[in-house]
């Protein structure tokens, strides 16, 4: 029988600090969490500069990002809790019975009908600069199924990866508001709550990351 491997081999993550993910290759990711547009609603004229305006963002990047939809079962216990808690201080019986009513068909509805949350992310990546040793020469490019040097990473410092990430996180971030959008990059504990329930499908969310309207 072999033994179990612990989850944390598996996880590429090494750290997160700093509102950065560091990943066991040195790899940095920043993550944006970003709010939606309901482009269905919007005249020709706003969906035609919305996709205009889309188009001049991902032109204008240097570099890869990754687009996530996160779709988990909506929590709604918090939801719940608060109804409770009103429940417990009404005084007028009548609106005490409504109230109780309440939960209990909102908790039968969710139990019956999966109500899903989306959650729309942008991971911005740094990644080690690599230079191959000793140059490459034109007749490299043709010599493949061949053996290769590996070529060596430049070490930088990880306030000078930090940096950089910061100036491609500020590019996105910038791009992304002039479509309309409003962005946020998550904190440390954020961070920690979103990978928690991307490791944990089969549990409902810790806590809901929201986009404060502040």
């Amino acid at each position: 029988m072999k033994e179990a491997q612990p989850t944390q081999k598996f996880v590429e993550i090494e750290d997160i600090q700093d509102g950065t993910v560091i990943l066991k290759n040195g790899s940095l990711r920043r993550i944006l969490m970003v709010s939606g547009i309901n482009f269905e609603l919007k005249s020709e004229e706003e969906q035609n500069i919305i996709t205009y305006a889309y188009q001049n963002f991902l032109n204008s990047l240097d570099f890869s990002v990754q687009i996530v939809i996160h779709s988990r079962k909506l929590n709604i216990e918090n939801y719940l809790d608060k109804l409770a808690e009103r429940q417990s201080i009404e005084t007028n019986e009548l609106l005490k019975n409504q109230i109780s009513e309440y939960i209990e068909f909102i908790r039968s509805f969710v139990e019956l009908n999966a109500v899903m949350a989306k959650t729309f992310f942008v991971v911005v990546p740094y990644d080690p600069i690599v230079i191959p040793k000793g140059g490459k020469k034109i007749l490299d490019l043709f010599k493949f199924g061949f053996k290769t040097t590996k070529t060596p990473k430049v070490e930088e410092s990880l306030e000078q990866k930090m940096s950089q990430l910061s100036q491609r996180t500020e590019q996105v971030i910038n791009g992304l508001s002039q479509i309309g959008l409003r962005v946020v990059a998550l904190n440390d504990e954020e961070l920690i709550e979103l990978f928690y329930n991307l490791y944990n499908p089969a549990t409902i969310e810790k806590k809901d990351l929201r986009i404060t309207t502040e």
